[in-house]
C-alpha cells in the first residue's frame, strides 16, 4: 500500500501489533528458505524448545494458573507482594490511578541492568539482579515519594516530580556505585525527564496538573471498553517522542522501529521492522490496574510476543537460530545492527509458532494458554534459566550495547 508523507500515517501502520507480526513473519519466511543474512532457521527444533518451556511452567505454576507477564510479578519476588502491602493504605477509588504512577515508569526504567548491577532489598535482606531488581528498586523509589513534587501526597508520579529526579537521586535509589554500575544511567535519567516534559504537553491524557496515574481516568471515560491494540496505540502515540536516537519521520519519532534490509515495501515503511517491546510490555502491565479500576481490556492476544534478549535468547540457546558467523557471539552489537533486528523478528515470529507446541506439552486446549501467559510460565524464565546454564553471569548468547532505553 502507498501512503502519502504524512508522517503521523506512517508511524500509525508501524504501531499496529498486526503489522509488528506481518513483517516479522515475513523474516521467518525467509529464514525458512535459508535467504536471511545473519541467522540459520531450525524450526525442527521448536518442539524441543517447546517441552523445556513447558517443563519450568510446570515448575513455577503447577496447576497451568498462569497469570499474564507483567511488571506485577517481579513486585512479588522475594515471596512479598509489595503492591498489595502498598494498596491496602490507597483508598479504592485512587488505586488505580497509584498502580498506574508505579509501574509505567517502573516499566519505562526496566531496558537492561547489564551482568554486574544488583539490589540489596532491606526489607527481605535479599539481593536482587536484572529485571527483578530494577523492579524493587523503583518500587521503594516511587513508595518514598521519589517521583511525586508533592509530599503531601508521596504516591503519585507527576511531571515536577519527573523533571526534579536527577541522575544522583537514581543512583542512590538503584544503589549505584563505583562496585555497582548499571548499564545506561544516564539515558534511564534523561528518559524520565523527557516524560516529565511530555506529561506537561499531553494534558489532554494526563490531566492538570499533570500525572500519570490520570491516563486511568482517560480510558475511564471513554464510550466503550477498549481493546488491547487500542491501548498500545494510545501509549505509543502519547510516549513515543521520550525514545531517544530513534528513527524520525519529519517530526514523529516512530520509537522501537529499526531498519532491516529484507522488509521490503514501496512506501515510507520501506525496510522499517516495528517491536515497540516496551511499549507492549507496559500494555500488558496495564490491564490489572484498569481491571482493578473496572475497566476489562478486550483481545489481548492482538499484542504480540515481547522481542527481547530472553525470549530471543531461548530460541539461539535452544539452537532454533544459529548465526551464519559464530564470531558474532564474541562482541558487542548495538539496538540498530541488522543482526540484533534480525534476531528480535525472528523472536516475535517464533513465540508464535510456539504457543500450540507449549499447549499441547501441557495438556492444554490451544484456546486456554495465551500468548501473555506463555511469555509469563514461560519463554521468559526458560530463556533465563539455558543463558545461566551456558554463560557465566546468565548474560545474553548476542551481546548487548544498551544505553538503558531499549533491551
Amino acid at each position: 500500500m502507498t501512503i502519502n508523507s504524512d508522517s503521523q500515517a506512517v508511524a500509525s501502520i508501524l504501531r499496529n501489533p498486526q503489522e509488528i507480526r506481518n513483517r516479522c513473519n515475513e523474516i521467518l519466511a525467509m529464514g525458512e528458505r535459508g535467504a536471511l543474512p545473519h541467522f540459520y532457521v531450525h524450526t525442527d527444533k521448536l518442539d524441543d524448545v517447546a517441552g523445556i518451556v513447558a517443563d519450568v511452567t510446570r515448575q513455577r505454576y503447577p496447576g497451568c494458573d498462569i497469570p499474564i507477564h507483567s511488571r506485577w510479578r517481579h513486585f512479588e519476588v522475594g515471596g512479598i507482594d509489595r503492591w498489595k502491602q502498598l494498596a491496602s493504605e490507597i483508598p479504592t477509588e485512587e488505586r488505580a490511578r497509584v498502580a498506574l504512577d508505579l509501574v509505567i515508569p517502573s516499566v519505562l526504567l526496566d531496558a537492561g541492568a547489564g551482568d554486574t548491577w544488583c539490589y540489596h532489598d532491606s526489607e527481605t535482606d535479599l539481593v536482587f539482579c536484572r529485571s527483578e531488581g530494577i523492579a524493587v528498586a523503583s518500587f521503594h523509589a516511587f513508595a518514598s515519594g521519589g517521583f511525586s513534587s508533592d509530599s503531601d501526597q508521596p504516591l503519585r508520579t507527576d511531571a515536577d516530580g519527573l523533571l526534579n529526579f536527577d541522575i544522583i537521586q537514581l543512583a542512590k535509589h538503584f544503589q549505584v556505585d563505583d562496585t555497582n554500575t548499571i548499564e545506561g544511567i544516564e539515558g534511564r535519567t534523561q528518559l524520565l525527564h523527557s516524560l516529565g516534559q511530555l506529561l506537561k504537553a499531553r494534558k489532554d491524557i494526563f490531566g492538570d496538573p499533570p500525572r500519570l496515574g490520570c491516563m486511568y481516568d482517560y480510558f475511564l471515560n471513554r464510550d466503550s471498553a477498549p481493546v488491547a491494540a487500542d491501548v498500545l496505540y494510545v501509549i505509543l502515540d502519547t510516549i513515543a517522542p521520550i525514545w531517544p536516537g530513534r528513527i524520525q519521520l519529519s517530526s514523529t519519532n516512530l520509537g522501537d522501529v529499526w531498519r532491516h534490509s529484507a522488509v521490503r515495501r514501496e512506501d515510507e515503511t520501506d525496510r522499517l521492522v516495528p517491536f515497540h517491546k516496551l511499549s507492549q510490555w507496559l500494555t500488558y502491565s496495564l490491564l490489572e490496574p484498569f481491571a482493578d479500576g473496572g475497566i476489562h481490556v478486550q483481545e489481548l492476544d492482538a499484542l504480540t510476543g515481547l522481542a527481547e534478549y530472553r525470549n530471543g535468547g531461548l530460541f539461539i540457546d535452544g539452537d532454533v537460530l544459529v548465526p551464519r558467523d559464530p564470531q558474532v557471539l564474541d562482541i558487542e552489537h548495538p539496538p540498530e545492527s541488522e543482526i540484533i533486528v534480525e534476531w528480535r523478528a525472528l523472536t516475535v515470529a517464533l513465540l508464535d509458532r510456539l504457543v500450540p507446541l507449549v499447549c499441547d506439552k501441557l495438556a492444554l486446549k490451544k484456546t486456554t494458554l495465551s500468548l501473555a501467559a506463555m511469555l509469563e510460565g514461560g519463554t521468559w524464565a526458560a530463556g533465563r534459566r539455558l543463558a545461566k546454564s551456558f554463560r557465566s553471569g546468565g548474560g545474553p548468547p548476542l551481546r548487548l550495547v544498551s544505553d538503558g532505553t531499549v533491551f
